[in-house]
Parts: structure tokens; C-alpha cells; sequence
């Protein structure tokens, strides 16, 4: 039988996470899982309204949110449930796996981001890091968390013109061509041309590279 102090213990270490998602059979199979590993599940909603209102009520230590609901989207849903419930760490939980899904999700506010298609034992690590104050990225997206000291030159021979740091600058807030194109009031095979030049001129390939390089170079910056 525990002591009185193991039994405090593991009471203080039980997770209380909320579940987003408007589909039950989703809801249900983390539901159960988390259970099993002794975390608590506190509410669910399966879209906007219902979460903001019962996320007030419930003021849970983590949300797992999917990327995909009705009505409203989840990075619009991540920015108010930031403003509601600040102390709250949120994790998406998406179909996606593209980089402009994670760094837009990221610059509205989570902290994690799993798959669907992944383990859901990979959904409880980053609950449990997320939890503890880290947070859990697809494998070489952390580095659009962790960017390095600023500094004002660029590589060398890599000048940028004005355009180009607009581009760069809206790539960086995860903004995907088609979003860079309808921003600036240009076609979106110019925006991609735009995303060549630069990937050329700073030799990097990825939007978590380019986002990486405005962080460091003063560009933007997540919140």
C-alpha cells in the first residue's frame, strides 16, 4: 500500500489536458490512451465556441488542439485561447505535416506539434514536455524556436532586395506562397519565383531555414 507522500506525489505530477477535435472517434482513442497513462482529461470540445467556454470554466494545463475545425481555424482558435488562458500550453494536433503548417501553428502560440498519422505515445511526450516547459517540434523544426544571436550582414553575396525581405519577412509569419502572393498583391508564380532568389542567394532550402535567418537577422520574431 503507498505512503501518504508517494500518493501526494503522484497526484501532483497528474497532467490536466483538454481535447480539441471535431471528430469523437479521435477524441475517444486519445481519450482512452491518455488515461492509461495516468492523464487526466478534463473536457473536450469538438469545435471554437465550445472550447473557449469550457477552457474558461476549466483552466486545464494543456490543450491538444486539432489544426482543422469548423468555423474557425485552429491558429485562429490558439490566439484567443492564448489571450484567454495564458498559463495554458497548447499542441497541435494536425493531418499536416508541412512546414508552413507548423510555423504558422507555432506563431499562434503552441508549443507542440504531432501528427496524426504518428504513435499516440508521441502525442504523451509532448504533452509531457510541453508540460514541464519545453516543447515539442517535428524533428529540425526547433530551430524556428531557438534562433541564434542577431546580426546585421548576411552571408556573403547575399544582398537582398527590398521585395525579397517582404517575402522573406511573410514566409517567416508562415504565410505559404499563395498567402505571400495575396498579401503583397502579386501573382503567386511571382511569390515563388521571390522564394527561389532567396533560397538561392542564402542558400537555404526550407521555410524553417528562411525563418531561422529572419529571426537571427531581426526580421520577425515568434510570439
Amino acid at each position: 500500500m503507498k505512503g501518504d507522500k508517494a500518493v501526494k506525489e503522484e497526484k501532483r505530477k497528474k497532467i490536466r489536458v483538454f481535447l480539441v477535435d471535431d471528430h469523437p472517434t479521435v477524441r475517444q482513442g486519445v481519450r482512452s490512451y491518455l488515461a492509461s497513462r495516468s492523464v487526466t482529461v478534463v473536457g473536450e470540445a469538438s469545435d471554437a465556441r465550445d472550447t473557449l467556454r469550457k477552457v474558461k470554466k476549466l483552466s486545464p494545463d494543456v490543450i491538444v488542439l486539432d489544426v482543422n475545425l469548423p468555423l474557425m481555424d485552429g491558429g485562429e482558435l490558439a490566439l484567443r485561447l492564448c489571450r484567454l488562458a495564458p498559463k495554458c500550453r497548447l499542441i497541435a494536433f494536425s493531418i499536416h505535416s508541412g512546414e508552413e503548417y507548423v510555423v504558422r501553428m507555432a506563431r499562434c502560440g503552441v508549443r507542440g506539434y504531432v501528427m496524426k498519422d504518428q504513435p499516440l505515445s508521441e502525442l504523451f511526450d509532448a504533452i509531457n514536455q510541453v508540460f514541464r516547459g519545453g516543447s515539442h517540434f517535428p524533428r529540425g523544426m526547433e530551430a524556428i524556436l531557438e534562433p541564434g544571436p542577431k546580426s546585421s550582414p548576411g552571408p556573403a553575396g547575399a544582398a537582398l532586395t527590398g521585395r525579397e525581405v517582404e517575402v522573406l519577412t511573410l514566409l517567416a509569419d508562415g504565410l505559404s506562397n499563395k498567402g505571400v502572393a495575396a498579401k503583397l498583391g502579386i501573382g503567386t508564380r511571382t511569390a515563388e519565383t521571390h522564394r527561389e532568389h532567396l533560397s538561392h542567394k542564402l542558400n537555404i532550402l526550407t521555410v524553417a531555414g528562411l525563418t531561422k535567418y529572419a529571426l537571427q537577422h531581426g526580421l520577425t520574431s515568434l510570439k
